[in-house]
């Protein structure tokens, strides 16, 4: 690895301290949104009242962080039923970007997992979930770095481990730990954005950090040969979600666009599924730049999305969530019961066929 590129991780990663850990990510999020002219805490009422049915008027727009969705749109027939102007399709999936875009007031409507909420919730950004879909499969693998020994989670015990703010990996971290019976401060957890996790991994400024598709796929075509290994674990990342500003679903125009966008969401993830060859040429090939045959294997170890019609268990998962993160000492303790807007529970699950529900 060039040496610059070390040192760039260098002097990004820092041992996570609990007691920091907060004080971390509110200053990345804080700090890059304080950067931006006019930005104003995002702290509007809850959102009340019955949701929009209508089609959103005329002229609404939404900026929309989804990228899958807007690969699926054209492919699935589903571009002509868009009801709304997508005045950007900012390409940022990580939550602490989302975060910042929202309090930027530049993203209105994003696709992340179930932590950003929580995250956004203990530093004071009023978010809610408007969609979700649920994984019952591990969908990150703990890499490791070249010429590691590491050949399972009992073996993490000393060894540096990336740890991303604010991102899903940050509680796969958590949640393989305490399956292995480890405690937190067994290990040295690196505080990284999971986009740098393969700098860190390929410099050895960590020994381990978890990593999804295609980017796993990536790192081990590269480093395999190497002696860098994926470890998979049970630890499952239920949730992916929806999620908006509070203050976007307070503008009855910008709240009808959400609820016409949940259906084209679900429809697209169906889509993806039923015609999984046209999606692996589409994302994996041509977006992601992996080979065919590397997106069929990551395709086939994914399970078909579900929607679930009742969100209670959802909504625990992601207090179970939330409570192991403040065990922690990472995030304050919450009642995350109102990161979730219920006015919109069972729309994404209504818009598919019964095969994509979950039951409650």
């Amino acid at each position: 690895m060039p040496r610059h590129r070390t040192n760039d991780v260098s002097a990004t990663a820092r041992t996570v301290d609990r007691r920091s850990f907060l004080a971390l990510a509110t200053g990345s999020v804080l700090g890059l949104a304080a950067c931006s002219p006019g930005v104003t805490t995002v702290a509007s009422s809850e959102p009340t009242g019955k949701l929009p049915s209508g089609a959103p008027p005329p002229g609404t727009k939404l900026a929309v962080a989804v990228r899958t969705t807007r690969l699926q749109l054209e492919p699935a027939g589903l571009k002509k039923d868009l009801a709304f102007t997508v005045s950007e399709w900012p390409n940022l999936t990580a939550g602490p970007d989302i975060i910042q875009g929202f309090r930027a007031q530049s993203i209105d409507l994003a696709s992340n997992a179930g932590i950003p909420p929580i995250q956004a919730k203990a530093i004071g950004v009023k978010t809610k979930i408007v969609a979700i879909q649920v994984r019952p499969r591990p969908i990150y693998t703990f890499a490791t770095a070249p010429g590691s020994s590491i050949a399972s989670a009992a073996d993490f015990r000393g060894r540096k481990i990336g740890f991303s703010q604010g991102q899903a990996q940050g509680v796969v971290v958590l949640r393989a730990l305490k399956e292995a019976g480890l405690k937190n401060s067994d290990v040295e957890l690196v505080a990284l954005p999971s986009t740098q996790f393969l700098t860190a991994l390929q410099s050895g400024q960590v020994d381990v950090a978890p990593l999804g598709e295609p980017t796993l796929t990536k790192y081990l075509d590269q480093y395999g040969k190497d002696g860098a290994i994926g470890l998979k674990t049970d630890v499952v990342d239920l949730l992916t979600v929806l999620w908006a500003p509070v203050e976007v679903l307070n503008d009855p125009a910008r709240a009808a666009a959400v609820r016409s966008f949940v259906p084209l969401w679900a429809k697209g993830l169906v889509w993806a599924w039923e015609n999984s060859d046209e999606w692996i040429d589409t994302y994996y090939v041509k977006d992601q730049g992996v080979s065919e045959a590397d997106g069929r294997r990551i395709v086939s170890s994914h399970h078909q999305p579900l929607f679930p019609v009742s969100w209670d268990k959802a909504i625990a998962w992601e207090q179970e969530t939330a409570d192991l993160m403040a065990d922690g000492g990472f995030v304050p303790k919450q009642d995350v019961s109102d990161l979730f807007d219920r006015r919109f529970e069972g729309l994404a699950a209504e818009s598919v066929s019964a095969a994509y529900r979950e039951a409650s």
